[in-house]
């Protein structure tokens, strides 16, 4: 992403998904914790695609988000995303649920970060 212009365009989107993405994040923890439904892999998908797209807006206006006072810890953020994609690859519903949990506060926080700047 080149321009402010685009970067806040991509960040406004974001804030209209970032809420409703943390609170499935919340309900999949539950899912995959012993409360599994028969379209849970489905969801959970879903929560995949989704926090992925919000990872290329992050890696694509991190400036814009860090302007000024830092709001995202880009290593704690990528450490979260590299322990969930290890998980995902294990297929653990266990250790998938706790990587979601340990993400669950960097997605508020984006979230808020987003809005901030906006």
């Amino acid at each position: 992403m080149s321009t402010l212009a685009e970067q806040k365009e991509a960040l406004e989107t974001l804030v209209e998904f970032n809420d409703r993405l943390v609170k499935n994040m919340n309900i999949i923890v539950k899912e995959l914790s012993g409360a599994r439904l028969d379209d849970t892999d489905a969801f959970l998908k879903g929560i995949i695609d989704a926090i992925n797209w919000e990872v290329q807006v992050v890696n694509g206006t991190m400036e814009v988000l860090n302007e000024k006072t830092e709001r995202i810890h880009k290593e704690t953020f990528n450490q979260g995303i590299i322990d969930f994609s290890e998980a995902i690859k294990a297929k653990d519903d266990t250790e998938i649920a706790k990587a979601i949990q340990n993400l669950i506060p960097q997605f508020e926080n984006l979230g808020n970060a987003a809005k901030e700047v906006l």
